[in-house]
């Protein structure tokens, strides 16, 4: 998570114009580049949707931990995510996870889950089926009966600005220094940033990336997609400079 620094000012509250036909914006990234706190903020400045889709992935995990399924065996972890009753809550001011009916928001940060995750997410099979989901619900925020109203949505994660949404109307990769990455997911993990805490998280960061590396092309821009740096950012700014590339983009 990119730190805050002094409390948002009113231009950070209020909602932005954007355009007014149907808005979807992908944004991706390493872990640990702030892409999910920016894009929460970035859908609530804009009105649209957001949609976690490393989330979905932990909630695989989880279901399949506590289902008892061998993470090892493939077909089984593939068989157990098309079967799993997920929702995906789009509220970028409350996002939230249901499993059956559970709030797991909070049980897919645990530990157990972020050593397990990549195990489920490299899977190819299960990437198919979450994929097809994440579209799903992109391709939903288009009615007037969706969460934003038909506004749009903003989708971060994974595959997203090559994969699910190729096609997005922006598309951005959010990126910042490896210091700076284990620097933020240190203090959002462990509520620190000192050289004990940050090697706390080395692994778990650099071998997420490392693995997911693998199946899904997150650390150089495709053709079409903005790289936006935030090594040297805050988070306000970091917020500013992703709409700047929506404004540039859509007006």
């Amino acid at each position: 998570m990119i730190p805050r620094h002094a409390p948002q000012s009113p231009q950070h509250t209020k909602q932005q114009k954007v355009s007014s036909h149907v808005v979807v914006i992908a944004i991706d990234g390493p872990s640990g580049s702030g892409k999910s706190s920016v894009s929460k903020a970035v859908a609530a400045r804009l009105g649209l949707a957001y949609l976690d889709t490393g989330a979905m992935y932990r909630a695989a995990t989880l279901w399949c931990v506590g289902r008892g399924t061998d993470l090892a065996d493939e077909a089984a972890v593939a068989h157990a995510v098309r079967v799993m009753p997920l929702v995906s809550g789009l509220d970028p001011d409350a996002p939230t996870v249901h499993l059956d009916g559970r709030d797991v928001s909070e049980a897919i940060r645990t530990t157990e889950v972020s050593t397990a995750v990549s195990q489920v997410a490299t899977n190819l099979e299960v990437r198919a089926e979450l994929r097809r989901r994440q579209r799903r619900t992109i391709e939903a925020e288009a009615a007037a009966d969706g969460f934003s109203g038909g506004r749009g949505i903003v989708a971060e994660g994974r595959d997203i600005t090559t994969v699910v949404a190729p096609d997005a109307d922006v598309r951005v990769l959010l990126t910042a220094s490896e210091e700076a990455r284990l620097r933020r997911r240190s203090l959002e993990v462990h509520g620190a940033a000192d050289e004990s805490a940050v090697e706390a998280t080395r692994d778990q960061v650099l071998r997420r990336d490392r693995d997911d590396a693998t199946v899904s092309q997150f650390e150089v821009a495709a053709d079409g997609v903005v790289t936006v740096d935030s090594s040297d950012l805050d988070f306000d700014q970091t917020v500013d400079a992703v709409l700047a590339v929506v404004t540039q983009v859509t007006a």
